[in-house]
């Protein structure tokens, strides 16, 4: 595999609960382990089997809140209320710097964020839009994911239809009908962008 080209465009990957972009994500770095994603930094407590630097970056509200105050994250929010959530720049920065294809997996608001601070900070971004194939196969997945209450997942089905109603702001789309075939997709995507030749 050859690189031709440095510092391709940060890839911001949406969609919708229940559209399976971390599935999509995993059966992409299965075959391209040389895709980084990036780690976002929380304040809430890590739950059971999860690992610092792996899942999340964890840590107290002080110190996330030092931190964005000096301009350490690319993008931050505050989640339901409670716990701050935030994209660490410097590892971003790095590893586009590096010519390494650097994901970023966010929901709507964050990406809508990322695009603003992104120009201001001289990045470049190409926004990646994972759609399901219908409304009712993504309701479908939510129901057979049978993690959340019924109260949760209609909050989260009127979200989605909010999120899905911002397709057409990204750059591309990608169906995700089948798992390998998306994660085809986004590979063809990335090695493009990146000069990536087999």
């Amino acid at each position: 595999m050859k690189q031709a080209m440095h510092g391709g465009r940060l890839l911001v990957l949406t969609g919708p609960a229940g559209v399976g972009k971390g599935t999509v994500e995993n059966a992409l770095r299965k075959k391209h382990p040389e895709v980084w994603v990036s780690v976002s930094a929380t304040t809430r407590d890590p739950r059971p089997g999860e690992v610092n630097g792996l899942n999340y970056w964890f840590m107290s509200e002080d110190e996330f809140i030092a931190k964005e105050a000096a301009g350490e994250f690319l993008e931050t929010a505050v989640v339901h209320g409670m716990a701050h959530y935030g994209t660490p720049l410097k590892p971003v920065e790095e590893h586009l710097a590096e010519g390494t294809p650097t994901i970023l997996e966010i929901d709507l608001q964050g990406a809508r964020r990322v695009k603003e601070t992104a120009k201001d900070l001289g990045l470049e971004v190409l926004s990646v839009f994972i759609a399901p194939p219908s409304f009712d196969e993504l309701v479908r997945r939510l129901v057979g994911r049978g993690t959340e209450t019924e109260a949760q997942r209609k909050r989260r089905l009127e979200t989605a239809k909010v999120e899905l109603a911002a397709e057409s702001e990204f750059d591309v789309t990608i169906v995700n009908d089948n798992v390998d075939k998306a994660a085809e997709e986004l590979w063809a995507l990335i090695a493009k962008e990146y000069g990536i030749s087999e």
